[in-house]
């Protein structure tokens, strides 16, 4: 049974999205990947929102690009804590997105990453479960002392 669901609004969103898959993957969360539109599939959006608390989700990535209502209208479904991805968009580069997802009115918070941060997504998503999954806990903390590990402390010549 998944723990996390990723979703997004299109197919063309998916190379944007599967960076928070990457992590996931990485650091071993189960989850679950589907094209929700907002405005294209609203009675799939509504059902999927319904039905996640009882199917387990813990957390819901979901991206969008323009209009980028499918964060807040999943928000608006479920208690399940959604994470927000704005997509790059080309008329406005994604800050039209960032502005629709960021705007949730009192009552329906979205967690809102920047403009194509699904990574940063995946590792929110990670961290939420990590609060009862001390095994997660674990592997995230390995995780990030890996990251800092790479890191030098003086720059190098290329």
């Amino acid at each position: 049974m998944a723990d996390v669901g990723i979703i997004m609004g299109s197919q063309s969103d998916w190379s944007t999205m599967k960076a928070a898959a990457d992590i996931l993957d990485e650091l071993g969360v189960v989850y679950e990947t589907r094209i929700v539109s907002a405005h294209r599939t609203p009675d799939r959006l509504w059902d999927y929102g319904k039905s996640a608390v009882e199917r387990g989700l813990k957390a819901i990535v979901a991206g969008a690009g323009g209009a980028a209502h499918l964060p807040g209208m999943m928000a608006s479904k479920t208690r399940v804590p959604v994470i927000g991805v704005p997509v790059q968009t080309k008329a406005l580069s994604g800050v039209d997105s960032l502005y629709s997802i960021v705007q949730m009115p009192r009552g329906y918070p979205v967690a809102t990453m920047a403009i194509g941060g699904a990574a940063n997504a995946g590792l929110m998503a990670a961290q939420i479960l990590a609060l009862s999954d001390p095994a997660l806990a674990e592997r995230l903390d390995r995780w990030r002392a890996d990251l800092s590990a790479s890191i030098p402390e003086e720059p190098t010549d290329d």
